[in-house]
């Protein structure tokens, strides 16, 4: 693989990154120090330009894309932007790429079908481009094992969303040895229950009504009674590690137990606009990433 995204990312969505390039750079810059792998930018444009300016700022540490929508990114205009961007920084960034869902797709008026179908189509289409993106330097959003076994075939590996290590180790048996699992994990760094799941329902809940997740939960076990109400208490702590530093370790640890090479750290709070750079500075020290 040739961009190493080592063994512990944090995880952001690209609406929820403050508006400012001098922000993003400074984050960035703060992240890079206290010794995370990688930048992981959920919902990426295809432009890459907040990609850009995170490795602008920085000379050590990976950025990921996950994802960059196949429908909604233009091929062409992700093409020109990979070269770019990777041209100026080598072997760090990861182009994440992948389906979505009906719910973003449609209302953009094309029709969400035969999704495997598209994203093999724009595999293809990153092979052929005049300057291809590169299979190592690609990584696919995967749940399900036919997605699961395409990106071991065709990108450097797997970045599963919105799921528990069971999922992990299921994940890990389809891929093989080789190819990299790169999984979200989703904490909340508060002990009272009632607030700690009140905050990670506030999250859990936009995915209950798509389909992409709620299968995936289903051949985990799980029931439609699950569901409900932003998620049962059984399902919101199976996704989101909440309670002390010691408990989010130890689902970190539970992934790569089950096989993760690499566990990307979603921090969810109260206000999800606000940074959690408290949270990443603990984590950092707990996670005893500052070498």
């Amino acid at each position: 693989m040739a961009v190493d995204v080592g063994g512990i990312g944090v995880w952001r969505a690209s609406f929820y990154w403050p508006g400012d390039a001098g922000q993003h750079a400074e984050i960035a810059a703060e992240l890079e120090d206290l010794g995370y792998d990688a930048i992981w930018i959920g919902a990426s444009a295809g432009d890459l330009a907040l990609p850009e300016t995170l490795l602008d700022a920085t000379s050590r540490i990976a950025v990921a894309t996950g994802i960059v929508n196949v429908w909604t990114e233009p091929l062409d205009q992700v093409v020109a932007s990979y070269a770019r961007v990777s041209g100026a920084h080598p072997d760090r960034l990861l182009l994440g790429i992948g389906a979505g869902h009906a719910a973003n797709v449609e209302p953009t008026g094309q029709r969400y079908e035969r999704p495997y179908r598209k994203v093999v189509d724009y595999l293809d289409g990153l092979d052929a481009a005049k300057t291809p993106v590169p299979r190592e330097n690609r990584a696919l959003a995967a749940l399900g094992p036919r997605v699961l076994a395409l990106a071991a075939e065709r990108t450097a590996g797997a970045h599963p969303y919105l799921v528990p290590p069971e999922h992990t180790r299921r994940a890990r048996e389809i891929l093989g040895s080789g190819p990299l699992l790169a999984v979200e994990q989703k904490v909340v760094l508060e002990t009272d229950p009632e607030r700690a799941r009140t905050i990670a329902r506030a999250t859990v809940n936009r995915y209950m009504t798509l389909p992409n997740y709620t299968n995936n939960l289903l051949r985990l076990g799980f029931t439609p009674d699950d569901f409900g109400g932003g998620g049962s208490d059984r399902l919101v702590d199976a996704l989101v590690a909440w309670g002390d530093l010691d408990a989010v370790l130890s689902r970190v640890r539970e992934h790569q137990d089950a096989g993760a090479d690499h566990v990307c750290i979603h921090v969810l709070t109260e206000d999800p606009t606000t940074v959690p750079r408290p949270q990443w500075r603990a984590l950092a020290t707990a996670l005893d990433l500052v070498s």
